[in-house]
């Protein structure tokens, strides 16, 4: 075996049946990404002889005698970077990065014609993060980036500081590293839905050569606790054991086996024999409810934190305002009507894994693809035992979240490994794991009634709610409250009610998903009015601009008000004006005989957690006359590293180029709850603003007294402090300080309380094929309220992704479960997610405001975005067919059988297979 890989060497045989990804991994070449090893992702494309690969389908054996190209190879070897890659890098065109090496070396074999197809030219290519558009400007040669200019970052859309690393694959990820004597974890899962573990035989699995430790229910700890990290733990309930001898899902991990290699531990999971009582099971969350119903979790309902174990209930909420029976009885027209929603993968490219080792100094070391890496470590320490201090979590850049890292799935288990052997272990899922052994989006039904006068004043609103969180709780009863509380809050109702239940059953179990259960109600609730305001004969749009709440106004549901939230700034009202604009400007034409019409929502999301979330930063000036900013929260797409420094730079007088951003490491700064709730900006970037203007007063108090002249006379700027007598370099006043004795660095802390409020609006005008039931999207508009924007291309970025995201939910994502229990669409090829030709461009307005709470006037814009989706595309769906859908997602199928049922259909759709649903028509 010889190979050729960018340039370099490499004689080593590879492994029977070893592909090439992996090969080139085990090389040092990391650029290199595993996002699903079946061909479908494109994550892990490399040149050979000049022609693009999947190189996890392509055997390594066969590249003997060839020359390889990773993305590392792209550049020149005097290192000025290939047009693709500095294409991308001005056009951004990436967010987590994980999936853009794949995109560069699939770019740079395109020829004139391919390029001119894109759409055909990516087919193999999947991007979870963007929505596309950053990439094809990339292709297109369009420059997003503007230059950095002193003291004035915030408000430009300047470039990620990791970007120059993901476009030369350089950027380290959380397998990226190598890790002397690493073993290699797989688990073994249970084929039952529900079944009590009698006996685990490991004996045969010991023999085989190269195993360390089969690890089963009697070594795992005791303690229950839950996946689900939030600052304060005992708002989740204690659900979860590491290893348990009940299992409850299909795929719930039964024992973890510890070998020399991956090949070697999965043989050895086959060696396991099990011997499981099988239980009856339940799967519908109604079903549940009722009495008899198989339990789920025979648990104390006060030390487990469930509502009503017996059950099956984890969390409920229930409340009325006014008097709802007396409010219909005043309406003029009432809507009743029955919505669903369905289990959705979070789909991040890189799949959920932690390596973890014992450092030099004896403590324990985990990496992980992590939102959380602070409450990890409390969660590891409290689970094992072990003083904080003998912990240290750390994560690399993550490759993609969306509130599906906000878990601790992988970490318990590898550190129980770690700690009896002593020796480096790594648990890397694969892409059918993370359907089955990770979390989904909670499937919803949502029963909705709501009454209006005749000049569309509401009278009244009433939800049922019932939310299906699987078999473990982990953020089940968060997920249930937070879903009816700002969907109802932005309605005025003088009479509202709500019940609402978390149900356990035998399935996955659901998690964090962007929105946290608010897309899912306002599905119901906008589709409801949209529906009520057509019986009432009055305009739908106008008809909630009637009723939605206004500035200075208190936020009220049927449980109560939270008194930390407010509106510190009002935008939604220029949402609105943006829809109605939309609405006046025309869009493309639709295919002749197609039927076309449009449809708007709206949305509220509170910007942080209730209860707290806690952020601390600390910023330094360093001896060359930079600056490092030390920051808890992680990397995963979501830009905060860029705002943070953005935020210093501007407090500083300085460029962000010269401020150094350490990140997502408990050594690094006290505390920081995670990058999760939208908190990434509002929160930590509040704690980073702190800092910086802490740091900047000790310049000031420093300079001012070592130079003897006024305070107020002197000013930082890029490198030095401008005085009435001259300049003082940086780095001078860091070596006159040191001197004396004096340092300078400053903590910055922020509690993430008092909290505001973040709106958006949707608008689609969508042509639908009667023949087939295609919906073709003809234009997409979305008005996003996100006060002060830190960085416009950035956040439009994250609004771009959060629709495209929301459009697979919309359209076709479906987490299938069979009937007994199990996940029937395990990769990517059974689970379609949006490709490039599936997602239209989407025009994205700033409403003009600036947040009272929010550093520098900014709110909150990562998850926000993703809420208005479904019902603004059912309400268009709705205005062009006359059908109310009420069940997602919109599948070809179903448009077609409801066409075909109200008689609009005219022949029966292609069988399947025959061409895809085309969205964006691009």
């Amino acid at each position: 075996m010889r190979v050729e890989v960018n340039g370099r060497a490499h004689e080593e045989e590879p492994r029977p049946g070893q592909c090439l990804r992996t090969y080139l991994r085990d090389r040092g070449w990391f650029g290199v990404k595993k996002g699903c090893d079946a061909g479908d992702c494109g994550a892990c494309t490399v040149h050979v002889d000049g022609r693009p690969v999947h190189s996890c389908l392509y055997p390594a054996f066969r590249a003997d005698g060839r020359a390889v190209t990773t993305v590392e190879g792209l550049a020149a070897p005097e290192g000025d970077l290939h047009p693709v890659q500095r294409r991308f890098l001005d056009a951004q065109g990436f967010q987590c990065g994980f999936c853009t090496a794949g995109f560069l070396m699939t770019t740079a074999a395109l020829d004139e014609e391919q390029l001119a197809d894109l759409p055909r030219a990516f087919k193999g290519n999947l991007c979870r993060c963007t929505g596309y558009r950053a990439i094809e400007d990339a292709v297109r040669g369009v420059r997003n980036v503007e230059e950095p200019a002193p003291g004035e970052s915030v408000g430009r859309s300047l470039p990620a500081p990791a970007g120059p690393q993901v476009v030369t694959g350089t950027a380290r990820y959380t397998f990226d590293i190598e890790v002397p004597g690493l073993l290699h974890m797989k688990l073994l899962r249970s084929p039952h839905a529900h079944a009590r573990v009698l006996a685990v035989d490991t004996s045969a699995a010991l023999r085989l050569p190269g195993v360390h430790a089969v690890f089963t229910h009697h070594d795992a700890p005791g303690r229950h606790f839950s996946t689900a990290r939030h600052e304060h733990p005992e708002e989740d309930p204690a659900d979860t054991r590491v290893l348990d001898d009940t299992v409850r899902h299909v795929g719930q991990r039964v024992a973890a086996v510890v070998a020399d290699s991956e090949g070697i531990a999965e043989e050895a999971c086959r060696r396991i024999e099990v011997t499981y009582e099988v239980l009856p099971a339940v799967l519908d969350p109604e079903e549940a409810m009722r009495p008899g119903a198989p339990v789920v979790h025979d648990k104390d309902a006060v030390t487990a934190r469930i509502s009503r174990p017996r059950d099956n209930v984890v969390g409920e909420a229930h409340g009325e305002i006014g008097d709802v029976a007396a409010g219909f009885a005043e309406a003029d027209a009432v809507y009743e009507g029955t919505f669903r929603t369905q289990r959705a993968q979070h789909a991040s490219l890189e799949t959920h894994g932690a390596v973890a080792w014992i450092d030099e100094d004896g403590r324990l070391t985990v990496r992980t693809s992590s939102q959380t890496p602070f409450l990890t470590r409390r969660a590891l320490c409290a689970l094992f035992d072990l003083p904080l201090e003998e912990v240290r979590v750390v994560a690399g850049r993550v490759g993609g979240g969306f509130g599906g890292k906000q878990e601790m799935l992988v970490e318990d288990v590898v550190a129980l490994a770690v700690l009896r052997l002593r020796r480096p272990v790594k648990l890397e899922y694969t892409r059918a794991e993370q359907f089955y052994g990770a979390t989904t989006r909670h499937p919803f039904t949502i029963e909705i009634k709501a009454g209006a006068r005749r000049d569309g004043t509401l009278t009244a609103l009433r939800l049922r709610v019932v939310s299906n969180t699987g078999a473990y709780g982990n953020h089940g009863p968060a997920v249930m409250f937070h879903s009816v509380g700002e969907s109802m809050a932005v309605y005025r109702a003088p009479h509202k009610k709500v019940d609402a239940y978390s149900v356990y059953t035998h399935t996955v179990p659901a998690g964090a998903f962007r929105g946290y259960g608010l897309g899912q109600v306002s599905f119901a609730v906008e589709s409801a009015f949209d529906e009520l305001a057509r019986r009432l004969g009055l305009d739908p749009l106008e008809f909630k601009a009637r009723n939605i709440i206004g500035p200075g106004e208190a936020m009220v549901t049927p449980g109560g008000h939270e008194e930390d939230l407010h509106i510190a700034s009002y935008g939604l009202d220029q949402c609105l004006a943006v829809v109605r604009r939309a609405r006046t400007e025309g869009a493309p034409p639709a295919p002749e005989g197609w039927l076309v019409g449009e449809g708007a929502a709206l949305a509220m999301i509170a910007t942080g957690p209730p209860g707290g979330h806690i952020a601390d930063a600390r910023a330094a000036l360093l001896p060359d006359g930079g600056f490092d900013l030390a920051v808890g929260t992680a990397e995963f797409g979501n830009g905060t590293t860029t705002v943070h420094r953005q935020i210093a730079a501007g407090e500083l007088g300085t460029t962000v180029d010269r401020i150094a951003v350490r990140q997502s490491d408990t050594d690094v700064v006290r505390h920081d709850t995670g990058a999760f709730a939208s908190t990434g900006t509002v929160v930590a970037g509040k704690a980073t603003l702190r800092a910086s203007r802490a740091l900047a007063d000790l310049l000031f108090d420093f300079a001012a007294a070592h130079l003897r002249v006024p305070r107020a006379d002197c000013r930082l700027t890029e490198e030095a402090v401008l005085h009435p007598g001259g300049r003082l370099p940086l780095k001078e006043l860091y070596a006159a300080g040191r001197a004396v004795g004096v340092g300078f660095a400053a903590d910055g802390h922020f509690g993430g309380t008092p909290r505001s409020v973040a709106f958006n609006a949707q608008w689609f005008k969508v042509a639908v094929d009667p023949d087939s039931g295609e919906i073709r999207i003809l234009r997409s508009v979305h008005a996003a309220d996100a006060g002060k924007v830190m960085n416009p291309m950035q956040c439009r970025g994250q609004v771009e992704g959060g629709v495209a995201q929301a459009l697979g939910a919309t359209l076709f994502e479906n987490v299938r479960i069979d009937a007994r229990g199990a996940v029937e669409t395990a990769a990517f090829r059974r689970y379609r997610l949006p490709q490039y030709a599936d997602v239209p461009r989407t025009e994205v307005h700033f409403m003009e405001t600036a947040d009272a709470i929010g550093p520098l006037g900014a709110k909150s814009m990562s998850e926000s975005p993703f809420n208005p989706v479904a019902p603004a595309l059912a309400n268009a769906l709705r205005d062009a067919t006359g059908v109310r859908f009420t069940e997602l997602p919109l599948t070809r199928d179903r448009v077609w059988l409801a066409l075909r049922d109200a008689g609009r259909a005219v022949t029966p759709p292609a069988p399947a297979g025959r061409g895809r649903s085309r969205a964006g028509g691009r």
